[in-house]
């Protein structure tokens, strides 16, 4: 839905929301297994501004694909089969199961979050349908449980087996802050961010769509893994631990990689926290080291990356990134590079012509901030 900037006319009446995209600083294919993650939430997002309507209808509009979604608000609705109304119809049914009292409301949807880019789209979307209708309900859900249902909704509606680590960090994140968060228990913590410090996407150009790309079956191979180790907890493990327990398991080759990617990911989300809290000030070199190891491990035991990833991590260390590493479920997507902020503009020029000479195609890199989850706006 990127590339929406139409907004509804002024009305005295109106509402906003705001869900922010999220970059993952490390924690790569584990919130689904129940493992660590450490996202921040950033200055792009989604905003649904809506009047109060007076039949029990749910319409939202988007100026960027150019169509309305009609839901309604009194049943449970069915699901559509393609579009970006599966997830709208999806968050009102899941809410009204809930107990949510689903009013009716007229409004639209603006993004500035890139579709496919791996900054999470689509819970940026499922997170403000649904603080707009909790809001317009006047009905506060516990932001850890309105994550849940996100994600739900996003499994409704398009059978994508995602985590929670998407949804929750758009509402629990925190200006200047990463979120360390246990997918397992859902225990979670704030993380200070170095000052100084800017967070450089670059989007690939190549788009994906999970549910028509391998990230099922990347959780699949590893659920084949844990169910031969006896366990669903792989974040309590250590690589020699999970090495020696598939050994003994029989594991096959495949399953043990994937299996090996999800261990030493928990490990590294502790280092990275280890080296952002380090009582001497954040160990830059270590993050440099810790990105670099997470985007190997994703493209030589996971197998999720692609040339263009690969290359724009490459681009990202030789123009003078302190860390860089792919973002997202991968098979396409973004690459999130850290940089001192007076570096930043610079490191987005240099990468992206590099990019362009040596990739033949374009990246869009966006310069980010971290902000606050996800919020009603004043009105005005």
């Amino acid at each position: 839905m990127s590339g929406d900037h139409n907004t509804m006319s002024p009305n005295p009446s109106s509402r906003a929301v705001i869900a922010p995209a999220r970059v993952n600083l490390i924690g790569e294919h584990t919130d689904y297994s129940g493992g660590l993650v450490l996202p921040v939430a950033v200055d792009l997002g989604t905003t649904v501004t809506w009047v109060p309507a007076g039949e029990a209808t749910v319409r939202l509009r988007s100026a960027a694909f150019d169509d309305s979604v009609e839901v309604p608000a009194y049943s449970a609705p069915p699901i559509p089969p393609e579009g970006w109304g599966r997830y709208v119809a999806a968050m009102v049914r899941l809410l009204r199961e809930h107990g949510v009292p689903i009013t009716g409301l007229d409004g639209e949807i603006v993004s500035s979050v890139p579709i496919g880019a791996g900054m999470s789209s689509s819970a940026a979307l499922t997170v403000s349908v649904g603080l707009a209708l909790t809001s317009a309900a006047s009905y506060e859900l516990p932001r850890i449980e309105l994550a849940r249902i996100a994600q739900a909704a996003e499994r409704l509606a398009v059978g994508v087996p995602v985590g929670l680590m998407d949804p929750a960090s758009s509402l629990l994140g925190r200006k200047g802050h990463a979120l360390l968060l246990d997918c397992g228990t859902e225990e979670h913590r704030l993380v200070p961010l170095p000052p100084g410090i800017a967070l450089v996407v670059f989007d690939s150009g190549v788009r994906h769509a999970l549910e028509a790309s391998s990230y099922g079956d990347r959780r699949f191979e590893l659920e084949r893994a844990l169910s031969a180790i006896g366990t669903n907890r792989p974040s309590s493990l250590s690589a020699t631990e999970a090495e020696a327990q598939a050994d003994a398991a029989g594991v096959d080759e495949v399953a043990r990689r994937r299996l090996r990617h999800v261990v030493t990911e928990n490990e590294r989300v502790r280092e990275v926290v280890a080296a952002l809290e380090d009582p001497a000030g954040a160990d830059l070199p270590a993050l440099g080291r810790l990105f670099r190891e997470g985007h190997e491990s994703l493209r030589d035991d996971l197998e999720v990356s692609i040339p263009e990833l690969d290359l724009l991590v490459d681009l990202a260390y030789d123009h003078g990134a302190i860390a860089a590493r792919m973002i997202g479920g991968g098979f396409g997507g973004s690459v999130l590079a850290l940089a001192r902020e007076k570096e930043a503009g610079r490191l987005a020029d240099a990468v992206t012509r590099a990019y362009a000479d040596r990739a033949g195609r374009e990246a869009t890199p966006y310069v980010c901030a971290s902000v606050d989850g996800a919020h009603e706006l004043a009105p005005g």
